[in-house]
């Protein structure tokens, strides 16, 4: 099991000051909200990389749908050479309620998903460099010569970590193409619910049956743990470990509003500090 932590929120550099800290009490990810407006998810990491060696560096999430792919080609590209192989992508439809209506954003649900679709075909493509070609019912690439950049360092490409929604066989089907599982699950009547050890075991069943790739696959599962009690932590963690999940996401969401006060810093700083929720 890997641990990683969400900066719930605050601004770029105070973000990289907590990813070092994060670092150094054991953290093995750091990751920070792509919003549609606010303090920039790429820019943040950037700073991140600079004061950090080892943190692997990532979003959580980015919805791709409202993203050019060419541009997420290049800024995941860039940081990823940056960091010298850090970088995790995370990906979804994301939630329309952040901003997508106020800045004009595509809302409905079917078209989000062909634009993710195909926003990570282009993306994984340019990432193996020219020549590429697309032609899609959204996006149409030609090869470009015009000063085309190196690959990522990571190979055979950054990890891309895909939300699925459980047990949509047609969502689940895009999670097989990729590195990673952020789990999502739904009543008959398509609503949210929360997930839970079983539900991991069975997306994983399903991931295991039918993905062709040899390639690492993650399962990740995002939750919140006392940092002041290893074995409240550990009682926490261990079923996500047992049922197959491979990362443990701290996720202090409840602590967004007040990130940019001083007194939430200081709360998010001691439970970086505090470490991750090992089960050993």
């Amino acid at each position: 099991m890997k641990y990683g932590f969400v900066f719930p929120g605050g601004d770029a550099r105070t973000a990289a000051e907590m990813a070092r800290e994060a670092e150094k009490a054991g953290w093995d990810g750091f990751f920070v909200w792509d919003p549609v407006w606010g303090v920039d998810a790429w820019v943040t990491l950037t700073a991140a990389a600079m004061l950090t060696k080892r943190i692997r560096l990532g979003t959580m999430i980015t919805p791709a749908s409202r993203r050019r792919p060419w541009k997420l080609a290049s800024e995941t590209a860039t940081l990823d050479r940056l960091s010298n192989g850090r970088v995790i992508l995370a990906v979804g439809l994301g939630a329309i309620d952040t901003g997508f209506v106020q800045f004009g954003e595509e809302t409905d649900r079917k078209i989000r998903a062909e634009l993710l679709d195909e926003g990570l075909d282009i993306l994984t493509g340019l990432w193996r460099g020219q020549p590429f070609n697309y032609d899609g019912k959204h996006y149409h690439v030609r090869e470009t010569t015009f000063l085309p950049p190196p690959p990522p360092v990571q190979k055979p490409r950054i990890p891309i970590w895909v939300v699925g929604a459980w047990p949509s066989e047609k969502s689940m089907r895009r999670v097989l193409h990729y590195d990673g599982l952020l789990p999502n699950t739904m009543t008959p009547a398509g609503k949210h619910r929360k997930t839970k050890p079983k539900d991991i075991r069975e997306m994983k069943a399903f991931i295991e049956a039918n993905r062709t790739k040899t390639t690492p696959f993650d399962v990740i599962v995002e939750g919140q743990t006392p940092g002041n009690n290893h074995d409240d932590a550990a009682t926490i963690v261990r079923p996500w470990a047992e049922a197959g999940a491979t990362w443990w996401i701290e996720a202090l969401w409840s602590l967004t509003e007040k990130a940019w006060m001083a007194a939430g810093q200081k709360r998010i700083l001691a439970r970086i500090g505090q470490g991750p929720p090992g089960i050993e």
